[in-house]
């Protein structure tokens, strides 16, 4: 069985720590926190896509997000939609 220590650089000491301080939250501030990760890991998405295609447009760089988050189809769907 993989634990949290086989696939993490946080040790068991830190986790216990990061678990707690996430028990002491209110809902609200869990989903507060939560939604700011996901931000965060978003940006680092979009800014590792502009490294690799330096010559992608804003919208190219949205469109190869949305390519490798949801799928070929979806991103050329949204292609041909946005030349109309």
């Amino acid at each position: 069985m993989t634990t949290p220590s086989d696939i993490s650089d946080t040790s068991e000491e830190a986790l216990a720590v990061q678990l707690e301080c996430l028990r002491r939250m209110t809902p609200h501030e869990r989903l507060r926190r939560a939604c700011a990760w996901s931000g965060q890991v978003r940006q680092m998405a979009f800014d590792a896509i502009r490294r690799r295609h330096p010559e992608f447009s804003e919208e190219d760089v949205r469109l190869k997000f949305i390519e490798l988050t949801y799928g070929e189809q979806l991103a050329d769907d949204i292609r041909v939609w946005l030349r109309k």
